[in-house]
């Protein structure tokens, strides 16, 4: 699929962000009336909670570094989780979970995440040649680029365009109402990047900033945007400026080289890593016991 090998980076919990687990993503979360649960004692772990078919309660633990699993069983339990289901999708493979009895419900993927502490030097000979090939092009090209914080306004061209594309592709991305909660309860940290063509946008990136890191988060490129290469023109333009600004990190997100394979070679053409996530799992205490052999069963599936 590839004609280069991206290299992996090992997991460094002491100096990775992740989004869902961010103080921004709690804030957006509670301005659309969430109300999640946080735990003081788990390193701040955002816990979030959903009902499902009307009657059953879950609880959700996304990209969190669960550095001891015992550990955050008790706590789920201390807060009153003890019979709730739980969802973890950790942010590194963590084997210990098949001891609770977590039972595995997707493998783990990859993200792909880029080091923006580099010099700007460094970040462009990193760029795969044909990456770099287009960026020259569309550096040639007269576009007109803007950076502003994102509007408020569900019928930007933008989010309606991706709103559009989730439906022909058959995906779902964030709810709408999340992505703009976002950016009232974070002023600043929703930044819009947008290449014209003259007067019509031809191109848009939407990153998140959170803390010290970033997400890339919507994008989209018409017709005329991909003969000018004007997507790589703004993600560069993002990279650059948001290592300015003192990020260290951008998560470039999932990997899909079966679905989406156009997608992974732009990310990974920027020079980014792959990060390995730890999969997804059940945690049932009622059913604990009974499930624990299935788990073991699915053990190497996940990593362990």
């Amino acid at each position: 699929m590839f004609d280069f090998i991206p290299p992996t980076t090992p997991n460094r919990p002491d100096t990775q962000g992740t989004l869902p687990q961010s103080e921004e993503f709690l804030h957006a979360l509670r301005a659309t009336g969430q109300d999640p649960l946080v735990l003081e004692r788990m390193n701040n772990a955002v816990v979030l909670r959903q009902r499902f078919w009307g009657r059953l309660d879950v609880a959700m633990v996304n990209r969190a570094r669960i550095a001891n699993p015992f550990r955050l069983l008790e706590i789920l339990q201390e807060e009153g989780l003890r019979r709730t289901p739980v969802i973890l999708s950790p942010e590194a493979p963590t084997p210990d979970l098949a001891q609770l009895g977590a039972v595995p419900l997707f493998s783990p993927g990859h993200i792909a995440r880029l080091d923006l502490s580099r010099s700007p030097e460094r970040r462009r000979a990193a760029l795969h040649q044909k990456w770099r090939n287009r960026l020259r092009h569309a550096e040639t090209q007269g576009l007109r680029l803007t950076r502003q914080n994102m509007p408020v306004d569900p019928n930007h061209w933008l989010l309606t365009a991706d709103c559009a594309q989730q439906s022909q592709r058959g995906y779902r991305s964030w709810p709408l109402a999340l992505t703009l909660a976002y950016a009232q309860a974070n002023t600043g940290m929703a930044k819009l990047f947008q290449a014209f063509d003259g007067k019509e946008p031809v191109a848009a990136i939407l990153v998140l900033r959170h803390g010290r890191d970033a997400t890339y988060h919507i994008a989209h490129t018409t017709a005329r945007g991909k003969a000018l290469s004007a997507h790589n023109l703004l993600m560069w333009e993002a990279m650059s400026w948001l290592s300015a600004q003192g990020c260290k990190t951008l998560d470039l997100g999932l990997i899909n080289t079966e679905d989406a394979p156009g997608l992974a070679r732009f990310k990974l053409g920027t020079g980014a890593s792959l990060h390995r996530l730890g999969g997804t799992w059940v945690i049932w205490p009622p059913m604990g016991r009974l499930l624990a052999p299935l788990a073991r069963l699915d053990r190497r599936m996940m990593g362990g």
